[in-house]
């Protein structure tokens, strides 16, 4: 048996001023999140975002094409009640950089990891005020805690909706160091996602395309790109 989805009953999606920031009214209803929030969100522009996604459903509403929506339900509901949690497993992240740990051979793809990802340690050390160690194979090797505190004071200054859209650029990535360089305007998010992909790139250029992994690849560059977004509507 399928699931149930609402159909859909309004008119209108409307984005409007509310109490503390602005919101999306569905005729005279707001929108609610699932664990029934009022839908409060900190920019004109985001719910202009989100309301465009309520005005383009038909039938059934699918929240597969809404991920703006989806994006804004993880900050009210779950990411400004766990917020220290969510602050933590992402600085997690700056301990076991992708960046840091680089192949132990051919010496070609190695050149090619130094070139793409150092200049980001050195701007992680520079910038950011957190050198961290690069190794060479899988073993883990614990970066300096001074420098894990730092990026992790990076992370909590996001408000609870960037937050939201950082978790999916650290997570999809694999690296916290490019999904700060990322907010910061050090990188384009496009490079960033091709600077995650040079092990995966190397191997496609070894033996060839596989068509499954390739359309996986491309369905997390989208949700890369749209974290992206979101993260931009929040300003």
């Amino acid at each position: 048996m399928s699931g149930w989805a609402p159909k859909r009953f309004w008119t209108d999606a409307v984005a409007e001023p509310c109490e503390g920031g602005f919101t999306v009214r569905l005729d005279a209803r707001p929108v609610r999140t699932p664990l029934k929030a009022t839908m409060v969100l900190p920019t004109l522009a985001m719910a202009q975002a989100i309301a465009a996604e309520w005005q383009a459903q038909t039938g059934a509403v699918n929240p597969a094409t809404m991920p703006c929506t989806r994006a804004a339900n993880s900050a009210i509901d779950n990411v400004a009640r766990h917020f220290d949690a969510v602050v933590d497993m992402l600085a997690a992240y700056g301990d076991t950089d992708l960046l840091c740990y680089r192949a132990t051979g051919p010496d070609a793809l190695i050149a090619r990891q130094a070139a793409a990802w150092d200049p980001l340690i050195a701007w992680a050390a520079d910038t950011l005020g957190a050198p961290l160690t690069v190794t060479s194979g899988v073993m883990h090797v614990a970066q300096p805690a001074a420098s894990v505190a730092t990026l992790r004071a990076e992370i909590a200054r996001l408000t609870p909706f960037q937050l939201a859209a950082f978790h999916d650029l650290v997570a999809i990535s694999g690296s916290l160091v490019l999904a700060l360089a990322v907010i910061h305007g050090r990188l384009a998010p496009d490079d960033a996602w091709a600077l995650s992909r040079i092990d995966e790139h190397w191997q496609a250029e070894l033996w060839g395309d596989d068509e499954e992994a390739s359309a996986l690849a491309e369905r997390k560059h989208g949700d890369f790109m749209q974290a992206h977004r979101f993260y931009a509507l929040c300003r």
